[in-house]
């Protein structure tokens, strides 16, 4: 979602007043309703800047990342409420019903998601915080991936980038196939954000395939990322950006293959070469 600003652009010694695309930013509250001892309860999880769109992916994949549900059948209904907003008229907070209670801790939910659209999670600061949510490693044996597709992914993730093509504002993720094939792709300003619809639409419509996909995002790899990941049992992430010291770590901890600084000529092997096809 986008729109066009009055711009003054310099190049050269001469300067011109354009209309360029910008993408919108606004923020979202999210929040859970369950029942709880007969009661139906409403609290509010998190209020995170996302960019407008597929806001219903967004939250279903960000209560199935954080382990709060365990089966995209847990949620009975999304829906977006109150007023139209702002400028661009919007929609700017969504509700989740859920019909099982028993991973919800309210408040370790808002201690750990205080959020924003550029730094992800705030709290989960130790490789132990998702050992309590995920007990077992991923199989080394799968997906295998030849090194041609890994060296397009940049390019397969832009083709699909019709926010970035107008903008350059706007980050994404892409759940690609050993083939090349990019089965699904979903932007936003935030990377996470980004991730949590791509996972969230990808889990509704069941087209995760463990042993012939992998991912590829558009910015570096971060905790955050690497851990949605793993939440999905993915054994491949390739970025085209660097990883961080704790993503590498937690990677390796779990058995995910970690790509980094991947380019049309080159890329970096942060851990379990054995996926990457020579």
């Amino acid at each position: 979602m986008n729109i066009k600003y009055n711009v003054i652009k310099l190049k050269n010694s001469s300067t011109e007043e354009i209309k360029d695309f910008v993408s919108i930013e606004e923020p979202i509250e999210m929040s859970l309703k369950y029942k709880l001892n007969g009661k139906l309860i409403t609290e509010h999880l998190s209020i995170t800047m996302r960019t407008p769109g597929h806001d219903e992916d967004l939250i279903s994949g960000f209560l199935f990342n954080e382990r709060i549900i365990e089966n995209f059948s847990e949620i009975e209904n999304v829906e977006k409420i109150g007023e139209k907003v702002g400028d661009f008229n919007i929609q700017n907070k969504i509700v989740a019903t859920i019909n099982n209670t028993k991973n919800i801790d309210i408040e370790k939910v808002k201690r750990n998601f205080i959020t924003n659209s550029s730094c992800g999670i705030c709290g989960k600061t130790s490789l132990e915080a998702v050992e309590v949510i995920k007990k077992d490693k991923l199989n080394i044996e799968f997906p295998k991936i030849n090194r041609n597709i890994i060296l397009k992914s940049p390019e397969l993730l832009m083709s699909k980038q019709s926010e970035f093509s107008k903008t350059g504002g706007i980050h994404a993720s892409s759940l690609i196939n050993k083939n090349g094939k990019v089965i699904a792709t979903r932007e936003d300003v935030g990377r996470h954000n980004a991730l949590d619809k791509l996972i969230g639409y990808s889990h509704k419509k069941k087209i995760i395939d463990n042993h012939s996909q992998f991912i590829a995002c558009s910015g570096r790899l971060n905790f955050e990322l690497v851990q949605k990941g793993l939440m999905s049992n993915i054994g491949l992430m390739a970025g085209v950006g660097a990883p961080t010291s704790l993503a590498i770590d937690l990677a390796k901890r779990f058995n995910m293959t970690l790509l980094g600084f991947v380019k049309k000529d080159s890329f970096n092997i942060y851990t379990n070469k054995e996926r990457v096809v020579m």
